[in-house]
């Protein structure tokens, strides 16, 4: 007779699915019924549909993992047979995997012991696939918060890594981490900063930093957040600015200029839709060449018993020409005109 280990046993018991979902929902015409009892009662069922939720894809993760390493283990190694399960089923392959994840990340936590068995229970579903996603720190974090009895949704696994970005991240000045333990400086708006500032140079971390410590209150985090977002948005456009690369410009006087004349953001969006601009002209060629190749095609096996083919061939000639004319609007009153010159560099 097989064994089962008492750690088997109570995850099972965590993630025993409710006999019975037949709730007794209040009355939405009950005028007797106050607002606050009524919302409470609501919400009560709502937070066991919630769990049911999740601990039945944590299951089907479960059984589909175990189609899946049937398979392996005495398939075809090919993997039609778990394909074919799949289909029958009407799920697709990337719905399965993601259940199967699901499930992985659920007996990781519980199996090492970073999530008491029953403190899933206080979990939503979006929370418990957050959590599964974070970072070891974090799952400690959030399982603490759990095995304490804390309900944990979304928000609260935000608020508990922002707060951990905060006190562990070395982009920060120590000045800003103590405001956030005392929480002078909510850590929601410490998170952000510290994104933006992972993206950017040495050099322009620490000039942040030194802005930040100087004046270290939630105004000015905000306006360096937004500095800083608009710096790696320079940076990344500007690299990719195929008319800037053969230039004589110099991209980081560039950048400092904007810095002294408070117009980073504006010099972020040009270079960022030059690169647009860039890419939409190349998609535009690369459109230009199909239509005339298909229309060539066309060309070909038209004549003149296909006076309407050839009628349509001629009125694409706007487009396929090497003068490309495309009205505005509808009355045509504007009209726009692009000639298109392709000449290959030696």
């Amino acid at each position: 007779m097989l064994e089962t280990s008492p750690s088997t046993v109570d995850i099972v018991e965590a993630l025993s699915i409710p006999p019975d979902l037949d709730f007794d929902l209040p009355n939405p015409e009950d005028e007797g019924m106050a607002e606050e009892e009524f919302l409470q009662k609501v919400d009560d069922v709502w937070k066991v549909c919630d769990r049911f939720d999740l601990q039945t894809d944590i299951w089907r993760g479960r059984i589909l993992r175990t189609v899946r390493d049937r398979e392996k283990h005495g398939g075809e190694g090919r993997g039609t047979g778990f394909l074919n399960w799949l289909k029958n089923r009407e799920i697709t392959k990337s719905q399965a995997y993601a259940l199967i994840q699901l499930a992985n990340s659920a007996d990781t936590l519980l199996e090492d012991g970073n999530l008491d068995p029953n403190a899933i229970n206080n979990f939503s579903k979006r929370a418990f696939v957050e959590t599964a996603k974070a970072d070891p720190e974090i799952q400690r974090l959030v399982s603490e918060a759990a095995q304490g009895g804390d309900r944990i949704t979304r928000r609260e696994v935000k608020q508990l890594t922002d707060e951990y970005t905060a006190m562990n991240s070395d982009l920060l000045p120590d000045i800003i981490k103590e405001k956030a333990v005392d929480g002078s400086l909510p850590p929601r708006h410490l998170a952000p900063l510290v994104k933006e500032l992972e993206k950017l140079p040495e050099e322009q971390i620490e000039e942040i930093r030194k802005e930040v410590e100087a004046n270290p209150d939630v105004d000015t985090v905000k306006q360096m957040t937004s500095t800083a977002k608009s710096l790696g948005k320079y940076l990344d456009s500007a690299g990719q600015v195929e008319t800037l690369r053969d230039s004589s410009v110099d991209i980081e006087e560039a950048l400092r200029e904007a810095l002294r004349l408070d117009c980073l953001s504006i010099t972020a969006d040009l270079v960022k839709q030059a690169t647009n601009l860039e890419q939409s002209v190349g998609k535009l060629y690369t459109l230009w060449k199909k239509l005339g190749s298909i229309a060539d095609r066309l060309y070909v096996e038209t004549g003149a018993s296909t006076p309407s083919l050839r009628s349509l061939l001629s009125c694409l000639e706007k487009l396929t020409s090497e003068v490309v004319e495309v009205r505005l609007d509808d009355g045509g009153d504007k009209i726009v005109r692009l000639r298109i010159m392709s000449d290959e560099l030696s």
